[in-house]
């Protein structure tokens, strides 16, 4: 069975090169020298202020809102992962769902404005499969209305808007290094940002608020290990390698599929990373056709994302986004990973193009 993703494991020697001195410092966690080194390296590879590392994108989404003191509504898309709504209801918000634009299924900006009210504290808008929204609507916005913005990056990873990393927009950008991801350290996530004061409270708040004896804020455990951090480490050395062979084989499907269903643009602006290869079909009846006949010839695809977020069943009210409801109900991502043979992603492209 072909899966819709597959991790980049570098070479085991180099991985326990530095485990062997894990094993010799007996220093497992609490912000040892590998961990500090990732951060290090992460921050020069993504040219961010500052950075820190978290145990996962789900608890980088929580704590950004907490360090940023959010309260009350938070403006947010439909159209995710369910973390980025999750995370809005667990630090006791709710999300005001606005619909997305067709062409990227990103926040469309331009209705964000009605969206906001005396209780909107901030917006936080996901980057969805790693193309980038409108920052520049989204800061007029968030300026003119005087709230906080949260991006959520998980799909974007060393992807550039006009030359600039995209994790550098934003009062705070978070990122998911989880296995499924291009850049991965088995689990892991970060929180960006350009504050020092922000940055010394996310570092608080992933420690449990205290330094020592010293107790300074209400905190958590966000503190990832030596063993994710050498994994990170020997996977940072090879994510040009990863990228620009998941480029070979987006380039493979597109030239296969494109113009016979919808099939992504990536904007000439952007630096992109090949998160996904997500497909919208006519209709929920020909993608599902599709989905049981890729399987049926040993090839996984995924409804990613499904179902829109704002028909989540433990919402306190329903919000209407027509967009993301007919999106996320034809949407599908096909496999994609470095070594994801080319003939193999022939014979996808075929198997889907025998359902249109």
């Amino acid at each position: 069975m072909i899966p819709v993703t597959k991790p980049f494991l570098p070479p085991k020697e180099k991985v326990y090169e530095l485990l062997d001195g894990v094993f010799e410092r007996n220093w497992l966690t609490n912000n040892g020298p590998l961990l500090l080194e990732l951060e290090s390296r992460l921050k020069r590879y993504l040219s961010a202020n500052h950075l820190q590392f978290v145990t996962n994108g789900t608890i980088a989404l929580q704590i950004a809102i907490k360090v940023l003191g959010l309260k009350g509504e938070i403006i947010t898309t439909p159209y995710s992962y369910v973390a980025t709504s999750s995370s809005i209801l667990w630090e006791g918000c709710k999300p005001i769902y606005v619909d997305i634009n067709e062409s990227d299924f990103c926040i469309d900006p331009d209705k964000i404005e009605e969206a906001i009210t005396s209780d909107t504290s901030a917006i936080l808008a996901t980057h969805v499969y790693g193309i980038p929204c409108d920052t520049d609507k989204i800061l007029n916005i968030s300026r003119k209305y005087k709230i906080k913005v949260i991006y959520d990056a998980a799909h974007a990873f060393g992807v550039e808007l006009n030359g600039e990393h995209i994790t550098n927009y934003g009062d705070i950008s978070t990122l998911s290094f989880h296995a499924t991801k291009p850049y991965h350290s088995v689990e892991g996530g970060a929180i960006i940002t350009n504050s020092k004061e922000i940055n010394e409270k996310v570092f608080l708040s992933k420690a449990f608020g205290h330094v020592g004896d010293d107790h300074i804020q209400l905190g958590i455990n966000g503190k990832a290990s030596e063993f994710h951090a050498a994994v990170g480490l020997c996977v940072l050395n090879y994510i040009q390698e990863i990228i620009t062979l998941r480029k070979q084989r987006w380039v493979r499907y597109n030239d296969n599929l494109y113009g016979k269903l919808f099939t992504m643009d990536i904007p000439k602006n952007i630096e992109y990373n090949y998160s996904y290869f997500p497909i919208v079909f006519e209709t929920e009846t020909q993608m599902v056709k599709a989905k049981e006949r890729l399987f049926k010839n040993g090839v996984e695809s995924r409804r990613y994302f499904f179902p829109s977020l704002n028909d989540l069943p433990y919402l306190s009210s329903r919000q209407q986004c027509e967009i993301s409801e007919s999106i996320s109900s034809r949407v599908l991502c096909l496999p994609l990973y470095h070594d994801l043979e080319l003939d193999e992603v022939n014979r996808i492209s075929s198997l889907v193009i025998d359902c249109l």
